[in-house]
């Protein structure tokens, strides 16, 4: 009798094992469907010793139900999926679910109907058929689709397909996509852009394991030294991943990519429709999908011929995933290219330190790119002592900071004013009792959004409008918001220079493609004079005319208890530093701080990156911290604060004792509540040679907690709170 071990895609069940009927030609990576009770469920067949084994003898098993008819999963990507999981402490089936990641694609192929405009008008206009009109032109999608785009309702829009103003179209769901040429527009490289581009080439043709740093100032034209390697791969009839940290930064990506090769990229990322989704898998499972960009999720797909993994924006903090399985696209995109033996690309011009370790240590090959393209110089960076300088009693902008902008006026140049704070005010509270506003599912207080009007949670989305009067002492009138966010800075800027054209860029006003091309535009075409952002404007924009730059509030991520925090600070400045005189026009970087004598900060003006790095490095090392020891955090979560901290206190009392590992806690979590539970933390330090992850198994598998209990596990955390 035929029998295989199933991987289904539920982690509380394991592995289930089944019968092959006579005639089903099924090998391990087959998509299967199967029974499961009066269910049916889709798995992958997995080679059985590499399970658990099952108990269910021969004569009790049920026949599968089918094969799937899409592309078996290779080899290469099931062992990455039991790496993730083995590394990460993570479920099997939980990772392999982001591989299955589109139900519909599993289905086969398939039409559906869309609609576009006939350019008939309808027998009686009105206020919500001429939106329509409006907004739909060039536009074909499905009625709900279009009815989003158009922002009326589907009856509207049925009422003008009975009209013949809307046709219908028969539509292939797996229509290719149009192929990029790797030779449409061929860029002129720099000496030192040749060189970079030139050992690319060459790993990619030699189709082998080969990691990659890529180290270059902002501006240096990483992004076209490794369109080199995309081109090769495309010459060489091999798919190419690339990975980016925001998805509202792929605009930018695209329009450069497209003028590149002459086609777009296929897309992926959560924000997709689901046909869009269901079309991407098929046509990467297939081969038909060239180049790829998308999100850390991208990483576990399909691919049938992968030749290419490039990070862009690699020290990304954005490709660590805090929910679900816990882990960094950056480390995990180094293993799919070793287990697929192809050259990975991690592009930055702030590595993180882990990458800089690895390519110190010579398990990494560094390109460098020290200088900017085409002449431009890097900016020069001065630095406002808040204490010596303040800004006027109720303002944020020091007096050299607006001067400095009152310049860029002048000369009809771009500022960008940078604090990463959305909103208007990150507290808010009454002048008259002193209540503060505060989430009511988690541990942390609203931020007030003037723009939409709402009082929000960043943490669980929680949202309310700003009430009359007060919910503790019934006072009207008498909310105060503290501190400055985005919205407040561009007040303030407003009230400086009233005659400026302002722009706030934020996940709030760019959360979808077309903002983000709409914002692009508008800087491009002069129409923006300051540009107020968060950490969104770091990276990845190119705006001649923008000549100054000013970070409102450096000392800002050097607050809380970020193991990290020197670093991540260093990264942020210098991107955002990095916008600046990326043209012909010299740029200049003001940097307002408290703490001008801080080894970042110093660092930062004095523009001593490598000396930066080799302090942090030697700190890292003599506390044990990575990339010289380990980390790891338990997280005990519960709807019931006392059945959270019982069980983070049973787990803390079993704790092991050895001598290269050492356990802090159990403690309640800096952000003790969110999502409405109760959470307590564990935090783990271990030197490289202790067996972190079977020591936190064998520690946690005895215990047996209700299922209102939640224990996660982070391997190499990124987020402390």
């Amino acid at each position: 009798m035929n029998r295989v071990r199933l991987l289904v895609l539920n982690a509380a069940l394991g592995p289930l094992d089944y019968r092959v009927p006579d005639g089903m030609d099924v090998k391990p990576g087959s998509v299967v469907l199967a029974p499961l009770g009066p269910r049916q469920i889709s798995g992958i067949v997995w080679e059985a010793d590499r399970l658990p084994a099952t108990t269910v003898p021969d004569e009790r098993l049920r026949p599968l139900l089918g094969l799937l008819p899409v592309p078996a999963i290779r080899a290469e990507l099931r062992r990455l999926v039991e790496w993730t999981a083995d590394y990460y402490c993570a479920p099997l089936a939980a990772v392999a679910r982001m591989v299955l990641s589109s139900g519909g694609a599993l289905k086969g192929g398939a039409t559906t109907t869309e609609y576009r405009l006939t350019g008939k008008g309808p027998d009686r206009m009105t206020p919500q058929r001429e939106q329509a009109l409006a907004r739909l032109a060039g536009e074909q999608a499905t009625i709900r689709e279009l009815a989003g785009i158009a922002g009326v309702s589907e009856g509207v829009l049925r009422g003008l397909v009975s009209q013949g103003v809307l046709e219908a179209v028969e539509v292939d769901c797996d229509r290719p996509y149009p192929p990029p040429r790797p030779d449409f527009a061929e860029p002129t490289l720099n000496p030192g852009q040749q060189a970079a581009a030139a050992r690319f080439v060459a790993a990619v043709r030699a189709a082998e394991f080969a990691p990659f740093l890529l180290d270059g100032v902002t501006g240096s034209g990483k992004t076209e030294v490794y369109f080199e390697a995309v081109a090769q791969a495309l010459r060489m009839g091999r798919q190419v991943l690339v990975l980016v940290p925001e998805i509202a930064l792929t605009e930018a990506f695209l329009r450069r990519f497209e003028s590149r090769f002459g086609a777009p990229p296929v897309l992926w990322h959560s924000s997709l429709k689901s046909t869009e989704r269901r079309r991407a898998w098929r046509a990467i499972a297939s081969g038909t999908a060239h180049v790829v960009v998308g999100a850390r999720s991208a990483l576990f797909l399909p691919y049938r011929a992968l030749g290419l993994i490039v990070v862009d924006e690699a020290h990304e903090v954005s490709f660590k995933q805090d929910e679900g399985v816990r882990y960094n696209a950056r480390d995990v995109a180094v293993m799919r290219a070793r287990f697929e033996s192809l050259p990975v690309i991690l592009a930055s011009a702030t590595p993180a330190l882990e990458s800089l370790q690895m390519a110190s240590s010579g398990v990494y090959e560094r390109i460098d790119l020290p200088d900017r393209y085409g002449g431009a110089q890097l900016p020069a960076i001065g630095v406002v002592d808040l204490r010596a300088q303040p800004p006027e009693r109720g303002h944020w902008l020091a007096p050299a900071l607006v001067d400095a902008m009152h310049e860029r006026l002048d000369r009809g140049e771009q500022t960008l004013l940078f604090l990463n704070r959305r909103g208007y005010a990150p507290l808010t509270l009454c002048r008259h009792c002193g209540y503060r506003f505060q989430c009511p599912n988690c541990s942390a207080w609203l931020v007030e959004h003037r723009l939409s009007q709402r009082l929000a949670c960043h943490h669980c989305g929680h949202e309310t409008a700003p009430p009359a009067t007060c919910p503790e002492c019934g006072e009207p009138d008498c909310m105060v918001a503290c501190g400055p966010g985005v919205e407040r800075i561009a007040d303030e800027v407003a009230q400086i220079v009233p005659a400026a054209r302002v722009a706030i860029a934020t996940s709030d006003t760019l959360g979808s493609p077309e903002k983000a091309a709409a914002f692009i535009a508008a800087a491009e075409a002069g129409l923006i004079d300051v540009i107020v952002g968060t950490q969104l404007v770091t990276k990845g924009f190119h705006f001649p005319d923008l000549t100054l730059v000013g970070v409102v509030d450096a000392d800002l991520g050097l607050e809380g208890g970020d193991l990290r925090a020197a670093e991540r600070t260093y990264q942020q400045v210098a991107q955002v530093a990095g916008r600046a005189g990326r043209g012909a026009k010299p740029g200049e970087v003001l940097i307002q701080t408290r703490h001008p004598e801080a080894p970042v900060i110093a660092a930062l003006a004095s523009g001593e990156r490598d000396a930066f790095y080799e302090a942090e490095a030697q700190g890292r090392a003599q506390a044990g911290a990575p990339p010289y020891g380990r980390w790891a955090a338990i997280i005990v979560s519960s709807e019931d604060e006392a059945e959270a901290r019982d069980a983070a206190r049973a787990i803390g009392g079993a704790r092991p004792d050895l001598p290269d590992v050492a356990i802090l806690g159990p403690a309640p979590a800096p952000l003790a509540l969110l999502r409405g539970r109760y959470r307590y933390r564990l935090l783990i330090n271990a030197r490289r040679s202790a067996r972190l992850q079977d020591i936190i198994r064998q520690w946690l598998d005895p215990f047996r907690f209700p299922a209102s209990v939640r224990i996660a596990i982070d391997i190499d955390p990124y987020s402390f709170v």
